[in-house]
């Protein structure tokens, strides 16, 4: 009895520390993104449209990512997967948007 306690406590200590990592993953992805398209700003490569949609996809992130905290308990499973989804296709989008051809 004693050690099914401990293995159950175990699962969900584990359970509450691989959380904190994935949600802190999503805030640095956020960050890095957001240095991503101040330097192709900075640099030229990115012109005003551009860093317009790709500063509203961040924004529709941050809303869904604030909407899911909300809820209260954090983000599910599923709720972090979509975001990781939508940083994905941003992603995407900075690097396709930088290496187009257009120019400020």
């Amino acid at each position: 009895m004693r050690s099914k306690l401990f293995c159950a406590a175990l699962i969900g200590l584990t359970a509450l520390t691989a959380a904190a990592p994935a949600e802190a993953r999503i805030n640095q992805r956020q960050n890095r993104q957001q240095q991503r398209i101040a330097n192709g700003v900075n640099s030229g490569q990115l012109n005003a449209r551009e860093t317009y949609r790709l500063e509203r996809r961040e924004g529709h992130i941050a809303n869904y990512e604030a909407r899911s905290r909300a809820d209260g308990g954090g983000l599910s499973g599923r709720e972090r997967y979509r975001i990781e989804r939508m940083q994905d296709r941003t992603s995407r989008a900075i690097y396709r948007q930088k290496h187009d051809a257009q120019v400020r």
